[in-house]
């Protein structure tokens, strides 16, 4: 049974989402169709040129995403305290970058004058664009509808570009966050597309390494260094910055690079001896990263993370059971 989105979402627990988005038709979302011979690779840059002008304009931070030939990850960070800090006047300047304001609303950024019925009217009006600019479903209804209109019309046709909702999982602790950052970053790994980093085009892994590509020659393995603003890493050990990654680049680089040779190399059954002193941190070994890096962002859980936060996310979107705690005790210990 398909559950409301409330039921899949609470702000209190956790604010990091991971979102996933799949193509229904035939013809790819990007890549080339092998049924037509068609091309389609030039809409993942639709997807880039979206998502860096909504980052602009909801307060909501990319941590990673990548963009596959019939689906997409986004791992977002929802900053309600920021919404709730922006003026009303900016509330209106963000919105109307995407959707046009009603006639009060050109009024007001005309400077008209206006009556106290009006005035209360427009604060309502604010008071909604509000929370949509923190709000997890607005931020994807405004990037799939605008991916879907620009497919249907270079397609010629109508109907649905999409399979349905979209998928969210919350990540309720750094563990969860980490793993799924690392499992999004290594999805064309994986896939058989790429052989490196670098070349994992239209990631955000391949964003954060842009700055390695300065002074080369080609810059074939760097599409999109200038693409996507992405949530920075903390400076130090521990995150004393709300604001920030939980962990360093430094750390996130070396542990992102090793799990993706144990990718490779795991078909032949070569692991490095090499543990990434992020899994230390974490209490984790090789073989629970693994899994969890792997394999559990792969399933369907709504929500991941240890035992203790998992049942406090279930009490505060109204389940009656701790789904997955079965399978990430295994990980967690």
């Amino acid at each position: 049974m398909t559950l409301p989105r409330r039921a899949q979402v609470s702000l209190s627990e956790t604010p990091y989402y991971h979102c996933i988005a799949r193509c229904v038709r035939r013809a790819f979302l990007c890549g080339t169709d092998a049924y037509t011979g068609r091309d389609f690779e030039h809409r993942k840059q639709w997807l880039v040129d979206r998502i860096k002008q909504q980052s602009d304009v909801f307060a909501i931070d990319i941590c990673a995403y990548a963009i596959m030939s019939n689906h997409y990850h986004i791992v977002l960070r929802v900053d309600r305290k920021r919404a709730l800090n922006f003026s009303d006047e900016e509330v209106v300047e963000r919105w109307t970058r995407i959707f046009s304001g009603p006639i009060l609303i050109q009024r007001m950024q005309a400077g008209d004058t206006l009556s106290p019925a009006q005035r209360q009217t427009l604060s309502d009006i604010i008071a909604v664009w509000r929370q949509r600019l923190a709000d997890i479903s607005w931020y994807m209804r405004c990037l799939n509808e605008f991916i879907a209109r620009q497919a249907n019309a270079e397609d010629e046709c109508t109907g649905r570009f999409w399979e349905g909702r979209f998928k969210s999982q919350a990540l309720l602790d750094n563990t969860a966050l980490l793993s799924c950052m690392a499992y999004v970053d290594l999805n064309p790994v994986r896939a058989g597309i790429a052989t490196t980093l670098e070349s994992s085009d239209f990631t955000s892994i391949q964003a954060r390494l842009a700055s390695r590509c300065k002074g080369r020659n080609s810059t074939a393995s760097c599409k999109h260094s200038a693409g996507v603003s992405l949530l920075s890493f903390s400076a130090g050990r521990s995150n004393t910055d709300a604001t920030t990654l939980p962990f360093t680049r430094k750390d996130y680089l070396e542990l992102v690079e090793t799990t993706g040779r144990r990718v490779v190399r795991g078909k032949a059954g070569g692991i490095p001896d090499h543990v990434p002193r992020l899994l230390t941190l974490l209490g984790l070994s090789s073989d629970q990263w693994d899994t969890l890096s792997l394999e559990v962002h792969s399933t369907r859980l709504k929500a991941i993370g240890n035992l203790e936060r998992l049942r406090s996310f279930a009490q505060a979107t109204g389940r009656l059971r701790t789904v997955g705690a079965g399978l990430l005790k295994q990980v967690y210990g």
